[in-house]
C-alpha cells in the first residue's frame, strides 16, 4: 500500500500573535494544512524544503524581514510562492518584493477573500514547480549515470547529429557510437533525440 499522500501546507511567518491566529482561523476551516511561525529564524529552523508549499510571510518583524527571507530562501533555491503582508507597504518594498519573485505584496487590513484566492493561486503554483523540480532531479540523477563517452554522445545526438557525423567529430567508430548511444537513451530512459533533447535543456543550471 503507498503511503497516503502529505497534502501542500500553508506556512505563515508573522510576529503578531493576533495575525497568526487570524489566519489560522481563516485557513484551516477551507482544508488548508497551516503551520505558523514567529519569526523568519525560527521559520527556517522548522520548515520542510521538500514539501509542497506557499509562503505568507510579513514585511517587518525583529530580525530577519519578510524581504529578506524570501531572498534568503531564493539564495538557497527555494521554488516555493511566497506573498509578502504588511501593514506598511509601499513601492520600494512591492518592487523589491517582485523583483524576488514574490507572486503578490498584499497590505493589511486584509481582505481575506483575495488572501484566499492568491493562496489557492500559489499552492496550484508550488504543486506545478515541485513536479518540475522533481523531473529535474530524475533527470540529473540520470545524467550522472552516464560515462563521458555517453555524455558527448548524447550531447551531439540532442543537437541532432546523425550516427556517422558523430563518428567523425569524435575520431570513433560508428559501431561504438551506436553502443554509446544505445547506452546513453537507456539510462536516460529517453526514446527519441527529441526527448533527449529536452531532458538535457532541462537538467542544465540556471544561469
Amino acid at each position: 500500500m503507498k503511503p497516503a499522500a502529505v497534502p501542500p501546507v500553508v506556512y505563515v511567518v508573522d510576529d503578531d500573535d493576533a495575525m497568526r491566529d487570524s489566519l489560522l482561523f481563516l485557513l484551516e476551516p477551507l482544508g488548508h494544512a497551516v503551520e505558523v511561525f514567529a519569526s523568519a529564524d525560527a521559520f527556517l529552523a522548522g520548515y520542510d524544503p521538500r514539501r509542497v508549499a506557499c509562503l505568507v510571510a510579513d514585511v517587518r518583524m525583529p530580525g530577519m524581514s519578510g524581504l529578506a527571507l524570501h531572498e534568503e530562501l531564493v539564495r538557497r533555491g527555494s521554488v516555493m510562492p511566497v506573498i509578502i503582508i504588511t501593514g506598511h507597504g509601499d513601492v520600494p518594498m512591492a518592487v523589491r518584493a517582485m523583483r524576488t519573485g514574490a507572486i503578490d505584496f498584499i497590505e493589511k487590513p486584509l481582505n481575506n477573500q483575495v488572501l484566499i484566492e492568491r493562496i489557492d493561486e500559489a499552492l496550484r503554483l508550488a504543486t506545478t514547480r515541485h513536479a518540475a523540480a522533481q523531473e529535474i532531479g530524475a533527470i540529473r540523477t540520470r545524467l550522472a549515470t552516464l560515462t563521458a563517452r555517453e555524455r558527448e554522445v548524447a550531447d551531439l545526438v540532442a543537437a541532432g547529429k546523425q550516427n556517422k557525423a558523430i563518428a567523425h567529430v569524435l575520431g570513433i567508430s560508428l559501431k561504438t557510437v551506436e553502443i554509446h548511444r544505445h547506452n546513453a537513451m537507456d539510462k536516460m530512459a529517453a526514446t527519441t533525440g527529441a526527448d533527449l533533447a529536452r531532458m538535457l535543456t532541462l537538467a542544465r543550471p540556471e544561469k
